[in-house]
């Protein structure tokens, strides 16, 4: 076996020292990519309320339509949107139906188109519509059944 010399030495002590000392400050890592999921809801919201707040006086038959208007209860926490209000109906009280006043004889016409109420903030009384109207028709025939009923209108909004 061949003997080292000092000059050899140093030089494969030198070469260890480089090795350990490269080796030391490397170090080793992953390339990775990744993907995940969450997750968020959607609520929903109650419908509002039509209230009207007109007051419509005594009508006689063939008086010119009356002016029907309101605002909403909106029992949502936020805004809702209302695009209009319509008169979908009405009903006679029940003394005056047995008198012989009847819904489908054209005694009362609705009518009108609202004006588009827009974000109706939360809460009661909020926002407005107008627009719409009731109407006693005059039939040419006595209509003394009629006087003094009292109408429920019917409200439904978009």
């Amino acid at each position: 076996m061949a003997k080292l010399t000092k000059k050899k030495k140093i030089a494969a002590l030198t070469a260890a020292v480089v090795v350990v000392g490269a080796s030391g400050a490397a170090y080793a890592y992953w390339t990775n990519s990744g993907s995940g999921n969450g997750t968020a809801t959607t609520g929903t919201n109650a419908a509002v309320t039509v209230v009207q707040t007109s007051s419509v006086p005594a009508m006689y038959p063939g008086q010119s339509a009356q002016a029907l208007s309101g605002n909403f209860n909106n029992p949502n926490a936020g805004n809702t949107y209302v695009t209009a209000v319509t008169a979908t109906g009405y009903t006679i009280d029940a003394t005056h139906v047995t008198a012989g006043c009847l819904v489908g004889d054209g005694h009362y016409t609705l009518g009108g188109t609202s004006n588009t109420p827009g974000d109706v903030p939360a809460g009661n009384a909020q926002g407005a519509w107008s627009g719409l109207t009731v109407q006693m028709n005059n039939l040419g025939t006595n209509q003394d059944f009629c006087k003094g009923a009292i109408l429920t209108i019917t409200y439904a909004s978009s």
